[in-house]
């Protein structure tokens, strides 16, 4: 299908960036729906309405918008971060909505990439005579959504990498102590991110030595812009390719969801929900793994974990965005290094990475890094 294109005006800058603003609002809390943002203004540029898709099961952003705006959105113009959904859903369709309360025109940021949406909803808006803009910040917009669009897309989330390591590339001592090698600020940092994740995925070694519940510990995150009085806690996976992690670990004990992936059923296994994945030379097969929770509607898979597991997603290309804070510290070359990889013999094997963004946290620095499709070559 060929989308209409008609004009924008710098208007359609100004209130597509208001609805992305809104749109991030439920940043936490919408999965595994996307984020959607909504702004609606009168015909003099007046703004008459705003809302944002909060949670999965609720109102859809359009709704929000043109309750706040009633009858003043008639004539008016809807701004979407997302093309409005054409069917019925747990909630109505939300074209329908915009056409029943009469705007003249709708700007839409980006198509929905969910198949039972995509261009329909933009096709039922202008069959009924009403102007369609698409392509308004397709960028911002397409970035508040990367793990939902990644799923829709290919059936996969989109995996975050965190890793913190010292000034030496080094993640603990040779004695396996590692607490705590970034700062308090670092440490902040990193639950919000897990608050924004929809899974927590480790691996068996980590559960064992360390023993992390993965939870989301809302006084340490600092979420001040929480939108709902309870945290929502992703559900954490561990990789568990010999099946024996022992029923007592805090990922089992806390009335939080946990899911183990391995290659056999658990025998007796009382304790936590597991998935049998198709094993590689006795493994869990991490891509099986990702299909997995991509039919789980899991979006994004925030990955903290020991260097194996690190390592092999990294080499079966499942890594989208590695997050690295690196602390001012030097640990010495006996202590461990922060991935396991193959040794390499040329420099074109190694890993090229596009550094994306680069900002102190406390003492820490974060670098968040993209993974190039195509290793480094002179």
């Amino acid at each position: 299908m060929t989308l209409a294109s008609k004009p924008t005006t710098s208007n359609d800058y100004r209130w597509m960036g208001e609805a992305i603003k809104l749109a991030r609002k439920g940043k936490y809390t919408t999965t595994p729906n996307p984020n959607v943002g909504c702004v609606i203004v009168d015909s003099n540029q007046n703004l008459v309405g705003k809302g944002y898709h909060l949670q999965a099961g609720t109102s859809h952003a359009e709704v929000h918008a043109l309750r706040q705006a009633g009858q003043k959105a008639s004539g008016g113009t809807a701004y979407v971060t997302l093309e409005p959904c054409s069917h019925f859903g747990r909630t109505p369709p939300c074209a329908d909505a915009l056409i029943d309360a009469g705007v003249k025109r709708v700007v839409v940021a980006m198509t929905d990439p969910n198949p039972q949406v995509s261009g329909k909803g933009i096709a039922k808006i202008q069959q009924a005579g009403i102007e369609v803009v698409v392509g308004v910040m397709a960028a911002e917009a397409a970035n508040l959504n990367r793990g939902f669009i990644k799923r829709m897309t290919y059936g996969k989330p989109f995996v975050t990498l965190k890793l913190a390591i010292s000034l030496d590339g080094k993640i603990a001592l040779s004695n396996g102590k590692s607490k705590w090698i970034t700062s308090p600020e670092a440490r902040s940092d990193v639950h919000r991110h897990r608050a924004e994740s929809s899974a927590i995925l480790t691996g068996s070694g980590t559960a064992l030595h360390d023993n992390p519940s993965l939870l989301v510990r809302q006084d340490e995150a600092n979420l001040t812009d929480y939108p709902l009085p309870e945290v929502r806690q992703p559900l954490r996976v561990v990789v568990d390719s010999k099946g024996g992690l022992p029923a007592n670990l805090q990922l089992f004990n806390d009335g939080h969801a946990s899911l183990v992936a391995t290659t056999h059923v658990y025998k007796d296994c009382d304790h936590a929900e597991t998935v049998v994945v198709t094993g590689e030379r006795g493994k869990v097969s991490l891509t099986a793994l990702m299909d997995i929770l991509g039919q789980r509607q899991i979006n994004d898979v925030w990955v903290e974990a020991g260097p194996g597991l690190a390592g092999a997603l990294l080499q079966s290309g499942l890594v989208d965005e590695l997050i690295v804070y690196q602390a001012p510290i030097i640990l010495g070359d006996k202590a461990t290094s922060m991935l396991t990889l193959p040794d390499f013999s040329e420099i074109d094997q190694a890993y090229s990475l596009t550094l994306r963004q680069l900002r102190h946290v406390g003492v820490d620095t974060k670098m968040t890094f993209s993974i190039n499709a195509k290793p480094f070559s002179e």
